[in-house]
């Protein structure tokens, strides 16, 4: 009896520093060389100091900034502590509510723009951290964006075009605009 339990702690022993320190040390390792942005959080640098990431929502407010997709992480917004939806169906009250509330604050915010609102900008995604909006959405606001800036329509029409990326591998998802790097082309316009 005491050999099969000498036997059977060696045995786990040996696979926890095999799978707990062996395999992560290797897997880290094998990520830090072949696609260290991604392994590092696909971080978003200004001036050499990250201000976010690429693959997480930010919380925009100011009329000159592109608004992204609403954050469904309570309390706090783009909270990736607290990653997920509302779950919130289609019939619930509670989220007509929450789509009726961010239409009256996107109206308020662009009194003039009669347009209908892309979808993207009243519901939250499945992670409430989406990081990107439809090319619609970007659009809606571009005149909103333009006027708070006091920067031509066209030129920051040319703006959304230019961050806007498409189908991964040409065939799976949508196109879409991540907000935070447009933002930030928005602050580098204004710099020069």
């Amino acid at each position: 009896m005491g050999r099969i339990f000498r036997n059977a702690l060696a045995m786990l022993l040996v696979m926890t520093f095999v799978t707990g320190v062996i395999y992560p040390l290797l897997v880290t390792g094998m990520a830090q060389l072949l696609f260290p942005a991604q392994a590092n959080g696909s971080l978003v640098l200004k001036d050499g100091r990250p201000i976010g990431s690429a693959l997480l929502g930010q919380a925009f407010t100011a009329p000159g900034y592109f608004w992204g997709r609403p954050s469904a992480t309570l309390p706090n917004p783009y909270n990736g502590a607290s990653s997920g939806g509302s779950n919130l169906g289609p019939a619930n009250p509670a989220l007509r509510q929450a789509v009726k509330q961010r239409i009256t604050q996107l109206r308020a915010a662009d009194p003039g723009n009669a347009a209908p609102i892309p979808v993207d900008l009243v519901t939250a995604s499945a992670s409430g951290l989406d990081p990107d909006i439809s090319p619609a959405a970007a659009q809606y606001q571009v005149a909103r964006v333009a006027r708070a800036r006091g920067l031509p329509l066209g030129q920051v029409q040319a703006l959304v075009a230019a961050h806007t990326a498409g189908r991964q591998w040409g065939i799976f998802g949508e196109r879409r605009v991540n907000v935070l790097e447009l933002n930030l082309a928005l602050d580098g316009l204004q710099a020069r």
